[in-house]
């Protein structure tokens, strides 16, 4: 009998060494590799039985005898999920959606395994590794409890070999995982989370869902610098990478594309996390615009249009500028980088002539939103200006990059941005179609 092979694998990147190392060639950190036992080829074997269906002609073929058929995507009825797909899911596709703890990944998912098993002729597998059927049953009631679908099944579980031969005797039309840092098989060394088991679990899944066109949601968890968790080859390995971000204490959450081989990678869904579940918004500026009805301006309070993907949308931003009794005087900011803020600070005292070295300086973005749009940069100069100056700029958007010589510089979807902003009834579009420098507006504005 062949005997089972002992590697040392990086649990930062997933590099492979026949030895250990104090520190990764690959990705530079320290005491990062762990053993990890390869399975001999006879241990390796025991599951040929899931892949014998997926035999094949591996004979060379010519690009032009190659036929191809167009498949229909399967909607997920939420259109800003379906939008940040591409169109909905590919079947045969493999979808990683990672985030951070309680953000919402398994709501979101539980909704969408309930709505698609209303309309489809496949069963819909929802298989957990870290809830009971119980748990998920509970969850289920409360978010949707009128469903009451026969095709959708329900499984606890953490073996991956024995879920991948359910799945093959099962034919569901959609499989959801959660997670796949609980699976394990006892054809690799290590506890669940490991490199190991990750790395094997998501092969046997992948090798299911492309030999048989059964589409996979596999949720994935996240480290504390907020990438995913396991080695970066599971983000390789997989067709789309979603992630879902949002602050706890907020209810918005923000669902972005990765990685996408059937669609584009610039696409954003927003969310609201709800007692009933997760609600899309399909015009996000009701989240994120202070007083849109309110015709009375407040100085200090300056509109912009930023983008999130391809999408635009306005956002208001507060500045809040008082005398200061300190050395050093302070930078206080929400939503937006800080240094950003100093820099355009430095461009207002430098090249506008007003005097903020002896000004404390209070930027927020509303709606908790955080902003790294460059199209953004007049509307922060606009705000200060405003609240030092004491006056309001009345049905006022800002949309430019403000470089440090005080050029105004333009931005990507600039017609686009100020199309959306003209649509909500902001007669007063400052841009670099009109002005070149930053003193240019301000001067207009006294």
């Amino acid at each position: 009998m062949a005997k089972a092979t002992i590697n040392y694998v990086c649990q930062e990147c997933g590099y492979d060494s026949p030895q250990w190392l104090g520190k990764c060639p690959e990705c530079g950190s320290w005491n990062s590799f762990k053993e990890l036992k390869i399975p001999s080829v006879t241990s390796r074997n025991k599951n040929t039985s899931l892949r014998s269906s997926t035999a094949r002609d591996n004979t060379p073929k010519p690009l032009s005898s190659i036929s191809f058929k167009e498949t229909n995507r399967i909607s997920t009825s939420y259109i800003e999920m379906d939008g940040v797909l591409g169109g909905g899911i590919v079947p045969g596709s493999v979808t990683l959606l990672a985030g951070d703890p309680g953000i919402g990944k398994s709501t979101l998912l539980l909704q969408l395994a309930l709505s698609i098993a209303k309309d489809s002729k496949k069963p819909i597998l929802y298989i957990s590794g870290e809830e009971s059927e119980e748990q998920i049953k509970l969850r289920a009631s409360r978010i949707a409890p009128k469903s009451t679908s026969d095709n959708f099944l329900l499984l606890s579980l953490t073996d991956s070999d024995q879920i991948a031969q359910i799945i093959l005797d099962t034919k569901p039309g959609l499989v959801i995982l959660d997670s796949i840092q609980t699976m394990e098989s006892e054809n690799v060394a290590g506890l669940s989370g490991a490199i190991g088991q990750v790395r094997y679990a998501a092969q046997q899944f992948i090798s299911v869902a492309k030999s048989n066109n059964i589409p996979f949601i596999i949720v994935g968890h996240v480290t504390k610098e907020g990438t995913v968790a396991g080695p970066m080859v599971l983000s390789h390995m997989v067709d789309c990478v979603l992630f879902l971000e949002g602050e706890k204490f907020t209810s918005t959450r923000i669902l972005r594309s990765l990685k996408n081989r059937f669609g584009p990678v610039d696409e954003v869904g927003i969310f609201l996390m709800e007692g009933e579940g997760m609600v899309e918004v399909k015009h996000p500026e009701q989240l994120f615009l202070g007083n849109l009805d309110n015709d009375k301006a407040v100085p200090g309070s300056v509109m912009v249009v930023t983008l999130e993907g391809t999408r635009a949308f306005l956002v208001e931003l507060q500045a809040l500028v008082l005398p200061s009794k300190l050395a050093y005087p302070r930078r206080v900011v929400s939503g937006v980088d800080a240094r950003r803020l100093e820099l355009l600070l430095a461009v207002l005292q430098k090249h506008c002539r007003i005097p903020l070295d002896s000004y404390d300086v209070f930027l927020n973005v509303a709606g908790g939103l955080k902003l790294s749009d460059p199209g953004v940069d007049l509307g922060i100069c606009l705000a200060v200006y405003s609240s030092f100056k004491n006056k309001a700029l009345q049905k006022t958007v800002g949309i430019a990059e403000v470089g440090l010589l005080g050029e105004l510089r333009k931005v990507p979807m600039l017609e686009k941005r100020t199309k959306e902003a003209t649509k909500l009834g902001f007669k007063s579009v400052l841009s670099v179609a009109k002005f070149k420098t930053l003193g240019q507006v301000l001067a207009a504005l006294d």
